[in-house]
C-alpha cells in the first residue's frame, strides 16, 4: 500500500527521512490494526519525494511543508475513526522527524482509493476479497 511523502529540501535529514517513512509505515498497520501481518508489512511500500524548495508550496507560496499520501483498496481505513487515527499518528511521526523544522499546520495528507479489483501485487491482481484473504493468511498466530 504506496505512501508517498513529499518534502522540501532540507526539511528531514536522511536519517529524520528514514526515521519519517517508518513511522509512516507503523502508523498506516496500527490504524488499519494490522500490525505484524507480514502480508501487509511487506506491501506496505512507498517513495520519499524531496523537492527544491521553491517547488513546495502554500498559499502560492514557498513554505517547509510536508505531503503525506496514501493509495489504498477502498477497503481499507474506511471509517472516520480509523482515518483521523492515521492522520495523527502521521503528522505526530512527521513533525517528530523534522526536529522543529516544520510546523505542524504545514503538514497535509490524503488518501486516495483504488476501486474493486484495481490493486495489483507482483503482477496479480487483487478483488477485495483476495486481498482480505491475503490480509487474513499474513497474520501473526
Amino acid at each position: 500500500m504506496p505512501i508517498t511523502l513529499t518534502v522540501p529540501e532540507g526539511l528531514l535529514s536522511l536519517e529524520g527521512q528514514a526515521q519519517a517513512f517508518a513511522g509512516l509505515t507503523d502508523a498506516l498497520l496500527d490504524a488499519a490494526g494490522l500490525t505484524g501481518n507480514t502480508f501487509m508489512t511487506a506491501n506496505v511500500i512507498g517513495t520519499i519525494n524531496v523537492l527544491p524548495r521553491e517547488h513546495v508550496l502554500a498559499a502560492g507560496k514557498p513554505i517547509a511543508a510536508a505531503f503525506i499520501e496514501l493509495k489504498l483498496p477502498e477497503i481499507a481505513l474506511v471509517s472516520a475513526e480509523t482515518r483521523q487515527a492515521f492522520f495523527e499518528k502521521a503528522a505526530d511521526v512527521v513533525e517528530h522527524a523534522a526536529e522543529g523544522r516544520l510546523r505542524r499546520e504545514h503538514i497535509w495528507s490524503n488518501i486516495i482509493y483504488a476501486p474493486e479489483g484495481a490493486w495489483g501485487i507482483a503482477s496479480r491482481s487483487y478483488s477485495n476479497a483476495d486481498l482480505v484473504a491475503a490480509i487474513q493468511g499474513g497474520a501473526t498466530q
